[in-house]
């Protein structure tokens, strides 16, 4: 219940003076004073901004990777971003940096190295794997260094894990500094649709391209070259950029009729479904989100379907603001269920060795993503597992 996802802050008690303005500066309201120390009291809602440790006024957080417990797998990569394998280089919440300054930063900066190796080969200088901060900033550096780039983006938009945010979360980051805009005012706080805005109007301004859509399959050596292939083309790029995320592809149900057109891996907009009936299947903050969203409009009708017996890994707020509709009827909670087959006007649950079966207009699956480690592995990248450490 307490182990946190990735990034998060350690206090070092012997520097701690308890002033408290970490706790004040945390959003998420993750961190607390215990016994005259601040302490991570609610680890799983921390998202590893690093707004803490900024405003630490004795530098005694350290942003740390993975616990004892719970270790956290993260490319080797370089001072240079470059990883083990010659002309692959990593940028961004990949290799394990989810701050969008310093994300973008990185971009920049493996961009400037790879223009400092003087790769060359095949039709591009350079593939980007990934739209968000990273990949954003990667571009634009790619088009100040005249280098021949193509952006690869798995989603039909750019943003990365931000666009992933729910609608309206406020996200926490600071002045940018990018190749051609120069500096770009991001914050402290921004919203999602705000922030991406600016991301889009950035995009527009310096003029770059991208291919939305294309999901990386493969990365195969061609020579002196790399050849990256996704699901619409091929690349031949003398370097490859990964600037993905760590959500990685919607992972998906597996079950009969979920190639329709009504079921989705996300919500963007609780308005849609106002007046329809509506399946959330998964169990973390996520699928908790998404069914008190869908909960609050009009007329729609939602159930949450959750394979095991209890949400285990959850904010306590989403958990009680799930509990207060389940009491008013706004939510119908079946745990101890799986999807069996999902059909146009109906949907079929297993639940506790019974079939039932519901009527349904859709279905948002929230149930993580799968991360491409298996394939970087193939191609010869490292990972080295963190426990508690930068």
């Amino acid at each position: 219940m307490n182990e946190p996802a990735s990034l998060h802050p350690v206090v070092d008690p012997d520097r701690c003076l308890a002033s408290g303005v970490c706790v004040r500066a945390c959003p998420e309201q993750a961190l607390g004073i215990v016994r005259g120390k601040a302490v991570l009291i609610n680890a799983a809602a921390c998202i590893g901004h690093g707004a803490c440790a900024a405003a630490c006024p004795t530098e005694a957080i350290q942003l740390v990777f993975g616990t004892e417990r719970r270790g956290v797998d993260i490319p080797a990569v370089k001072p240079n971003f470059e990883s083990n394998v010659p002309g692959i280089f990593i940028a961004g919440e990949l290799g394990g940096m989810g701050l969008v300054r310093k994300a973008a930063e990185q971009g920049k900066r493996a961009i400037d190295a790879i223009r400092t190796a003087g790769r060359r080969g095949g039709d591009y200088d350079v593939v980007i794997v990934g739209a968000g901060p990273a990949g954003l900033a990667a571009g634009l550096g790619a088009v100040a260094n005249k280098l021949k780039y193509a952006i690869v983006e798995q989603e039909p938009s750019l943003g990365g894990t931000v666009y992933h945010y729910p609608r309206n979360k406020i996200t926490m980051t600071a002045p940018v500094k990018l190749p051609i805009v120069g500096r770009v005012k991001m914050g402290p706080e921004i919203s999602k649709e705000a922030l991406l805005a600016k991301f889009e109007d950035i995009a527009r301004r310096a003029g770059l391209k991208f291919h939305f859509g294309e999901k990386m399959e493969s990365i195969e050596r061609d020579g002196d070259c790399f050849v990256v292939r996704t699901t619409r083309a091929s690349y031949r790029t003398g370097a490859v950029l990964l600037a993905i995320g760590r959500r990685g592809t919607p992972r998906k149900l597996g079950v009969p009729g979920e190639e329709q057109a009504k079921v989705v891996y996300r919500l963007i907009d609780p308005e849609q479904y106002r007046g329809r009936k509506v399946l959330v299947v998964g169990g973390g903050d996520a699928a908790l989100e998404a069914a008190i969203a869908l909960a609050d409009e009009a007329g729609c009708e939602v159930t949450l379907s959750y394979r095991s017996e209890a949400f285990s890994r959850v904010k306590p707020a989403n958990r009680a603001r799930l509990q207060e509709r389940q009491s008013r009827g706004r939510v119908a909670v079946l745990l101890k269920s799986t999807v069996k087959r999902i059909d146009a006007g109906t949907v079929t649950l297993l639940h506790e060795d019974r079939e039932v079966r519901l009527r349904n207009d859709a279905v948002i699956v929230c149930a993580g993503g799968e991360l491409p480690f298996d394939l970087l592995k193939k191609v010869g990248i490292a990972f080295e597992t963190k426990r508690g450490t930068a």
